[in-house]
């Protein structure tokens, strides 16, 4: 028996190979399926299943590819509608793999169709359990992403109530939960930045797991705090139900170089955004004007999922060579398929055409802290309202407008000169390619953000216990 996770940072996401005696089964599979077909390859083994926990809301999931290029079987559990062939679940069908069965538990509340998969060994063990989203490390999936006109978030907080008290938690404490997602994921409040636990630990540490609570008290507890989920979730979750433009397709079509005047065309007559996504400080020194800043090295898909709000907007790429790929594929796993093509040449290939460009005046937090003992300066702190009221600068013309909203917001963010800032030096840059975009023009990034800033003894800034609202 050979269990692998396979980790994806950006999304925070967490896909399993599972194979027995010749025959593997992927576990959450992300929208491409080369990572799961070489790895069977590789260990000479057959993808007989492709299992899914439920209907993903952050990610493109490739399971149609991957069953149309393997021959696997698709599985959901109970509840589930699609537009593709697939094997309909019941509570309890155990599926043989070699010399292992998974068992479907079905474990509705994060979603209707959510169901965990139980790893029984030929033993007749059950050394792991597959959660998805109803049982992660340190906390539980939001119960409020399959709201319908007849199922309420807290019927959802109440099914997942029952699902983890009749399901998983009767199961022995020496089980090894295995999560779909870790910290970083919009999934969920309170994520460890563990992937994986035994279920005794989870019983004792994680708080939707308390021996003595009461329903009541776990419905007012997971549903306290939430914050609207990202724009995108919903259409990922159509996506998901759905055939979609095949991964090939897409990187073939992403793939495709672009000249200069290809790149103005498409911008300016077919609306085409220009993404960039090389370094922070590459886009700081010099970028195309307008074009839309988020960084690969960051938390790129679900910033796009974000603030891109048209799912099918075309996109024009610039970036660093030998990572169009990746750029592309890092759309696709959150339904951003319609990439264009990438600028050949890059930066260096508009100059040399002589077309125009634009940088970011960016400042030192030693600089900051000289200017704003000094100087009657605006600072705009684009960070998450948690993180704004639990610690800010205090500073007399200080305002806070959060970076998932700016594309939305901006308009009550005042056209005069700001020193913009973050948390570490991403989103800062991301919000003043926005703000620039939309005619804002005297814009500072301060390096580093709040991290930075705290260092600086010359700058004041408070504690402040943040509103379970603002979560």
């Amino acid at each position: 028996m050979y269990v692998e996770q396979l980790f994806t940072g950006c999304l925070a996401e967490m896909a399993y190979y599972i194979e027995s005696n010749g025959e593997a089964a992927i576990i959450d599979p992300l929208r491409e399926t080369t990572p799961y077909t070489e790895l069977a390859k590789k260990r000479d083994a057959k993808i007989k299943y492709i299992f899914l926990t439920h209907f993903h809301a952050d990610f493109v999931s490739g399971h149609v590819d991957l069953a149309k290029k393997t021959g696997a079987t698709i599985v959901f559990g109970p509840n589930a509608k699609t537009e593709f062939e697939f094997h309909s679940g019941t509570d309890g069908e155990e599926f043989k793999i070699g010399d292992i069965s998974l068992k479907l538990l079905h474990t509705p509340g994060h979603t209707m169709e959510s169901s965990s998969y139980l790893l029984i060994d030929k033993d007749g063990k059950t050394p792991n359990i597959f959660t998805g989203d109803a049982l992660f490390i340190g906390d539980v999936g939001r119960p409020d992403l399959a709201v319908k006109s007849d199922v309420t978030q807290n019927d959802l907080a109440g099914h997942l109530f029952d699902s983890l008290r009749n399901k998983i938690m009767p199961l022995p404490n020496d089980t090894i939960v295995y999560p779909n997602h870790g910290a970083g994921s919009a999934c969920g409040k309170n994520m460890s930045k563990e992937t994986y636990d035994t279920l005794g630990h989870q019983k004792e540490v994680n708080y939707a797991l308390r021996a003595d609570m009461t329903k009541e008290e776990f419905v007012k507890e997971v549903t306290t705090g939430l914050v609207p989920p990202p724009q995108y979730f919903p259409k990922n979750v159509m996506m998901n139900k759905g055939i979609n433009t095949s991964y090939d397709s897409i990187i073939e079509k992403g793939m495709t170089p672009l000249t200069v005047e290809d790149v103005k065309t498409l911008a300016s007559k077919n609306g085409a955004l220009i993404l960039d996504v090389r370094p922070t400080s590459e886009f700081i020194k010099e970028h195309i004007p307008n074009s839309l800043f988020i960084g690969l090295d960051g938390g790129f898909a679900p910033w796009v999922g974000a603030l891109i709000k048209n799912i099918n907007t075309p996109i024009l790429l610039i970036v660093s060579e030998g990572r169009e790929n990746e750029a592309i594929t890092r759309l696709s796993r959150v339904g951003y398929d319609n990439t264009l093509g990438f600028l050949k040449g890059g930066i260096e290939a508009w100059k040399k055409a002589g077309e125009e460009t634009a940088f970011i005046e960016s400042v030192s937090s030693d600089e900051f802290a000289e200017r704003i003992n000094t100087k009657d300066i605006n600072v705009l702190d684009v960070r998450k309202k948690s993180e704004y009221y639990s610690e800010r600068i205090i500073h007399n013309n200080l305002t806070n407008s959060c970076l998932d909203k700016m594309m939305d917001d901006y308009i009550n963010v005042e056209n005069k000169e700001y020193y913009v800032h973050c948390a570490g030096g991403y989103r800062s840059v991301i919000a003043i390619s926005i703000l620039k975009a939309k005619g804002y023009k005297n814009l500072i990034n301060v390096e580093g953000g709040f991290d930075a800033i705290k260092t600086q003894h010359k700058i004041q800034t408070s504690d402040y216990v943040c509103p379970t609202t603002m979560l």
